[in-house]
Order: C-alpha cells, then sequence, then structure tokens
C-alpha cells in the first residue's frame, strides 16, 4: 500500500493496480486540486473542499463513490461509514467517518470532524483495532491541534497521519500537534509505503506526509 497527501484532507492510497482517492478537493474550492484516476472515491462532507468526485474520472470511466453513511463492499473492499457532523466554513454538515479494511489492516479516516462528542458511543466501539488514523488538526471548524491528539490516543492506532494543515490553512497547527504528541522532531515523507508486517511494535506512532506538488 502506498500513501499519498495531496492537501487538505486529500489523499490517495494505491495498492496494487487499485487506487482510493479520500476528500479529493473539488475545482470549486479556492485550494489547489490533484488530478488523478481512482477506482473507489470517499467523500466525508459535502463542502466543495472535499467533495471533488469530479477530479478523480479516468478518462470516461467514473469512480465508484460512497458519500455518506453505511456499509459498502467494492472489489472485496468493506467499507464502513458512521454519522457525525461538523461545523466546517461556519455550516452546520454532516460528516461520515469511514472504516476500511485494505490489505488485512484497518484505515480509519475521521473526515472535517469538528468534534469528538460528535461521535456516538456505538461508533466509537466499532472504531476498534485501527492500524492507520487520518485525523484532522487545523482547527477552524475540524479538531484543533490538542483534540485530534485527545482523540488520536483514545483510538490507539498504531499510526496516525495528520491532515488539514498548511497550504492556506493553519500553518502553525502540525507543530503544534506533533508539540501534543511527544513528537517535535518528525520529518515529512513524500510518501507511505506499508505493508502488514511494517505495524509490528508500533503504538501510536505519527507520520508526516508532505503535500503532493
Amino acid at each position: 500500500m502506498i500513501i499519498t497527501y495531496q492537501g487538505v484532507e486529500s489523499l490517495k492510497i494505491q495498492f496494487g493496480d487499485t487506487v482510493i482517492a479520500y476528500n479529493p478537493v473539488s475545482k470549486d474550492s479556492k485550494f489547489r486540486t490533484s488530478r488523478y484516476g481512482a477506482d473507489i472515491v470517499l467523500i466525508s462532507t459535502n463542502l466543495p473542499d472535499f467533495n471533488g468526485i469530479d477530479q478523480a474520472s479516468r478518462g470516461d470511466k467514473e469512480p465508484f463513490a460512497i458519500t455518506g453513511p453505511g456499509e459498502y463492499e467494492i472489489g472485496g473492499i468493506f467499507i464502513r461509514g458512521f454519522l457525525s457532523n461538523t461545523k466546517y466554513d461556519g455550516k452546520d454538515s454532516i460528516n461520515t467517518i469511514y472504516l476500511l479494511n485494505l490489505e488485512g489492516m484497518n484505515l480509519c479516516f475521521l473526515g472535517a470532524l469538528s468534534s469528538i462528542s460528535s461521535i456516538d458511543s456505538q461508533a466509537l466501539e466499532a472504531l476498534d483495532d485501527i492500524d492507520i488514523l487520518f485525523v484532522p488538526i487545523g482547527g477552524d471548524g475540524v479538531l484543533t491541534p490538542a483534540e485530534a491528539n485527545k482523540i488520536a490516543v483514545q483510538l490507539e492506532p498504531k499510526i496516525i497521519i495528520p491532515t488539514h494543515y498548511g497550504d492556506g490553512l493553519s500553518a502553525t497547527a502540525l507543530k503544534s500537534f506533533l508539540k501534543e504528541g511527544g513528537e517535535e522532531g518528525i520529518k515529512p515523507e513524500d510518501k507511505l509505503t506499508l505493508k502488514k508486517k511494517d505495524l509490528e511494535g508500533k503504538e501510536g506512532d505519527i507520520v508526516v506526509l508532505s503535500a503532493a506538488s
């Protein structure tokens, strides 16, 4: 599995010939878009900074788009979406937390979550045995660095990947988040290449990914 960060909350997950796009930035957003073909698109919040399904098409082929809570199976990939909410951009909106199993690893995307309290107890119970947690840290409608660290500690993932900072968003969020997690010396990586065996011995390790140019 290869994970790259495209900016804001946009992530590209590639395994074999299959590509999953998470929260691709729409062409209607003020943020820079990254266009690449995907087989599956996960959208947490129906706002321009996250709902760029059009940016993930591959020629005439449209990706399979998941835009809300529920249970899904596509090509042997199991995905569960849990209802939460966000106040991003000053609007009360639905935010879907996605948990998916890929190559024997559980990936959890918190989306544009703005409050830990908006995750109900049933969803929290289901968010168990997380291998990789993608958590927004930028504040201003999503979790603050302190809140992001708190929920990361609570969910006990093996690897934590922060999103939603820099490039027109908070310039200090990453530094604050790393300080909260006691990992101030971490250097950004261009991508994360990972196999199940690589998770052995990891307990809340933070990995910082540079936004693709």
